[in-house]
């Protein structure tokens, strides 16, 4: 089972399945999901020992996202919606829920062979996203 040491670091987007319908679920505009798909983000994941940052970073945009595992927060998403979200790290997995706009979706991160598998689902629509550590 994965320690969240080991979510630690520099990571490269390396395989991308459904994001644009996931994108399209949560009501981004068609310009916005165009840029959001040719968009080859890395995922930077710290730790300083109670919070814990995961971080977006593109040409297109940077999302920084920083919480207290088990603790409440509010969040700005990258496509600009403000969301109640917990972080949780169960099982070897972060989960992150968020609740926003009458829009409930859930970001799971998990390590599968050496890569993140970031799976999003909203509804009965999931996008996976899988990165190759970059560092």
């Amino acid at each position: 089972m994965a320690t969240i040491e080991q979510f630690v670091g520099r990571w490269r987007l390396v395989d991308s399945k459904g994001f644009d319908e996931h994108m399209k679920e949560l009501g981004v505009g068609m310009a916005l999901r165009k840029m959001g798909t040719m968009a080859k983000p890395d995922c930077v994941i710290t730790c300083d020992g109670k919070t814990l940052t995961v971080k977006m970073e593109s040409t297109l945009k940077t999302t920084p996202t920083s919480c207290n595992p088990g603790e409440k927060f509010e969040e700005t998403t990258a496509d600009g919606r403000r969301t109640q979200t917990v972080c949780n790290f169960t099982g070897g997995a972060l989960a992150q829920p968020r609740d926003g706009d009458g829009k409930e979706s859930t970001i799971t991160r998990t390590l599968e062979n050496g890569k993140l598998v970031v799976e999003c689902i909203m509804n009965n629509i999931t996008c996976t996203r899988t990165y190759e550590r970059a560092e």
